[in-house]
């Protein structure tokens, strides 16, 4: 019997999930079905703030795991609220594709090329806070729409069709789905984790299952996980400790925030040597104010890096990062 994974239906998640799908066949020797999953996010208008933000794309996937519809779920993780759902578990995080955000501009043009004045697109407040920080002269626009919607509003990019609307300057994507979509022929420009910190969790995939389902980790989070079950064996091998790490500290500062998707919060974690490294930025939604700190700790276990979040959070909020952002801390 095929192990059913949960997928949105747009063709970055179908891809995405088909190649998680296709790595989880080879571990763990079994056949794999893609069901496809309609979510909120993919049904209403309006930008992510308004829908919400977090689990706009996440809420009929867990719905369809816990009513036994699907074995597991794909979810981007930077789409994951940071609260757990009962009953379910991030079984398996795989190595973290480019994390960085990219602009996809006309004529090939860079951010400090635009003209004065250029429509620049993006569905995410903390890409729009920090475009208008870089470049306050922009008009920075919010669109919603799949990959393709989106880079069809800009003239000439590769790949466009021939009645694309083209009345954008540039959008602002994630590069890693690009990555995944073959489409990286449309980037004029990789904004480096200095010029804009990515989503937490963003560029990383997140493997949910049933707890029964899920493979057993070590007490105190060392990363290790095992299990009795073909899946269980194969979601534990798949996952990625180093992934784990940084994202459960970008997830925790994120949560001491009580902020989401729509807030305009960036934050990246990394791991050098015996170090994990965290930085993280808070951004007014008009990007006239940011508040931008780094912390690390030796503490390489998933406690250790849900405090190094914790930490950081609390030292943002002491500097009055909640003054000018809207978090709910």
């Amino acid at each position: 019997m095929a192990v059913r994974i949960g997928t949105r239906g747009s063709a970055l998640a179908l891809t995405q999930t088909q190649q998680t799908a296709d790595t989880l066949a080879a571990v763990g020797g079994f056949a794999t079905e893609l069901v496809r999953i309609k979510t909120e996010g993919d049904v209403k208008t309006g930008s992510l703030a308004s829908l919400g933000g977090t689990g706009v794309f996440v809420t009929a996937l867990r719905d369809a795991l816990l009513a036994d519809r699907c074995d597991v779920a794909v979810h981007s993780l930077k789409d994951l609220p940071t609260a757990g759902q009962p009953g379910l578990t991030i079984a398996a995080i795989p190595p973290r594709a480019d994390v960085r955000d990219v602009l996809c501009a006309r004529d090939g043009l860079t951010l400090a090329q635009l003209p004065a004045g250029a429509k620049v697109g993006t569905g995410s407040p903390r890409r729009a806070a920090q475009l208008r920080a870089a470049r306050p002269d922009l008009e920075v626009l919010d669109i919603r729409g799949n990959v393709d919607t989106r880079l069809g509003r800009v003239p000439g990019l590769p790949g466009n069709a021939q009645d694309a609307p083209g009345d954008l300057d540039a959008v602002v994507l994630a590069a890693a789905g690009l990555t995944r979509l073959g489409r990286t022929d449309v980037v004029s420009e990789y904004f480096e984790p200095e010029v804009m910190l990515p989503a937490p969790g963003q560029g990383a995939l997140a493997i949910e299952c049933r707890i029964e389902d899920g493979p057993v980790r070590e007490p105190g989070g060392s990363g290790h996980a095992t299990g009795e079950g073909v899946l269980a064996q194969a979601l534990a091998a798949v996952d990625d400790a180093d992934t784990r790490l940084a994202v459960t500290a970008e997830r925790a500062l994120l949560a001491r925030l009580e902020a989401g998707c729509a807030a305009p919060v960036g934050a990246l974690a990394r791991r050098k040597g015996s170090m994990l490294h965290l930085d993280a930025v808070v951004c007014s939604v008009d990007g006239t104010r940011s508040l931008r700190l780094k912390k690390a700790t030796d503490g390489l276990t998933e406690v250790g890096a849900t405090l190094l979040g914790i930490e950081l959070a609390e030292e943002l909020l002491a500097q009055g990062a909640a003054d000018f952002a809207d978090l709910g801390a």
